[in-house]
């Protein structure tokens, strides 16, 4: 895609940095709109949802709220293409943001969505109200260039869109998207398929070694939740006993949390080929490392090449991963618990099933199996998804915009709606949310965490990029 040829140079600088500036007022009133997830008091996703129909509406559009239970509101609007192009481009995204205490130590207020230091600061900034902003405001750029053409795109098919664009944006993620994306799969699922979909993790710039990477999400783990209820002697707390079953729980803790073999996944092992195929000869011969049979010499290479933050990603992606992350026992102080109750967070490489990740646990709890019920939760399966057209758009689209940069496919430790795109409805569903980042800025470490921020500069280059990936796709 020549700079020339992009759909984006189609509008000139003055269109783009409107454009922009409204995406950021965008993202700041839905960050004043506390959607956090779970809800206290039900309604902010609601809301949120109708303020986001408030400003298609605004465009001519004719979007439909969707509030399958009370508070929890989801959004969807679609814009017509003339039917020659195939099916539907799905653009993804979520409304909800996990718990945000200003207490915790925020710089600036978690909901009070400042502009300062060159960033937009705020619970949902990173995760993932930008990329709503950023799809919100594609979608408005394409039904105003419409309606200045004197097309009405309530009704009439988008002038050079062949195929349906269709934006979704569900409630409920941060908490498996039962009340958002899985109700829509089962009663609306007309505003989720689609020959593809854009989604959140993925095309944000990454700097290493000296080069700007693009990983684009291809695949995210699975996850199996496991309630491991341990049994002991309730007794008095004067006279300790081995079998204490808060003893006996901080011993399966340690044998859990233990790091498994790596294994290294086709996402994953493109991913180390594309980034040492980039770099120089010792670099390279490091990433190699991370990915080769050397227990001992894969994890030197973590030490010596990443940071923390990219070495517990990359440790988690080529290795299932237990977590234990809660625990409960005992009633009172002077009483040995006869019970406590464990509940442990296995993420599951793609090969991996349900039945292995089992296994697995009572391997790592031995002869303490004995003492314990478990009890299988909730569990979802890896996603994979094929590199066809629309990922080779993606990458090519990053090239053009940054020819510097390089496009890597990759897989995401973590699970999103494309649990329910891509493995129920079968719709391929890829992480791409382009922002080329300031080098050095530690993106991963703004999920979920205190002094959440995204650049403004990185809103400004992204949103031609994700504009052009949706023309080109489209029209």
């Amino acid at each position: 895609m020549p700079a020339a040829a992009r759909p984006s140079a189609a509008l000139d600088t003055a269109a783009w940095d409107a454009a922009h500036a409204e995406l950021v007022e965008l993202l700041r009133d839905l960050i004043r709109i506390p959607t956090v997830n779970p809800p206290d008091p039900a309604g902010p996703e609601l809301d949120a949802a109708r303020y986001l129909a408030s400003v298609l509406e605004g465009e001519g559009l004719a979007p439909e709220v969707f509030e399958p239970v009370a508070g929890r509101g989801s959004v969807s609007v679609t814009l017509r293409g003339d039917g020659t192009g195939g099916e539907p481009l799905l653009l993804l995204s979520h409304l909800d943001v996990v718990p945000a205490n200003a207490a915790d130590g925020w710089t600036h207020g978690p909901f009070d969505a400042d502009v300062a230091d060159g960033y937009v600061w705020g619970r949902g900034a990173v995760d993932m109200k930008n990329m709503v902003a950023l799809e919100t405001t594609v979608v408005r750029v394409l039904a105003r260039r419409a309606r200045q053409a004197g097309v009405d795109p309530r009704r009439d098919p988008i002038p050079g869109l062949r195929r349906d664009v269709v934006f979704t944006c569900t409630a409920d993620e941060e908490a498996g998207g039962i009340h958002g994306v899985a109700w829509l799969a089962a009663h609306r699922p007309e505003t989720l398929r689609a020959a593809g979909a854009l989604n959140e993790a993925g095309g944000v710039s990454v700097e290493f070694a000296g080069r700007r990477f693009y990983p684009i999400g291809v695949a995210e783990k699975g996850f199996e939740v496991f309630r491991i209820t341990v049994h002991g002697t309730w007794g008095h707390g004067s006279m300790p006993r081995d079998d204490n079953a808060l003893v006996l729980a901080a011993e399966a803790v340690r044998r859990l949390a233990s790091p498994g073999e790596p294994r290294v996944t086709s996402p994953i092992g493109e991913f180390l080929d594309g980034v040492a195929a980039a770099l120089p000869a010792e670099p390279a011969a490091l990433v190699r490392a991370i990915g080769g049979d050397d227990v001992r010499r894969s994890e030197a290479a973590i030490r010596a090449l990443c940071d923390p933050v990219s070495a517990r990603a990359i440790r988690a992606l080529i290795r299932d991963s237990i977590s234990p992350d809660v625990l409960h026992a005992g009633v009172k102080y002077n009483v040995i618990p006869g019970q406590a109750v464990l509940d442990v967070d296995y993420r599951t490489l793609p090969g991996t099933t349900p039945e292995d990740a089992l296994e697995e646990v009572l391997a790592r709890l031995g002869d303490l199996a004995a003492r314990c019920t478990i009890e299988h939760v909730i569990g979802r399966s890896p996603v994979e998804n094929e590199r066809g057209e629309l990922y080779r758009l993606l990458a090519d689209t990053i090239r053009a915009h940054d020819p510097d940069g390089v496009p890597v496919p990759v897989m995401v430790p973590f699970a999103t709606d494309a649990k329910t795109t891509a493995l129920e409805l079968g719709v391929p569903t890829y992480g791409f949310t382009p922002m080329r980042l300031a080098p050095g800025e530690p993106f991963l470490a703004r999920f979920h965490g205190v002094d959440e921020r995204i650049g403004l500069d990185a809103l400004r280059w992204g949103l031609p990029v994700l504009y052009d990936v949706v023309a080109a796709y489209c029209g």
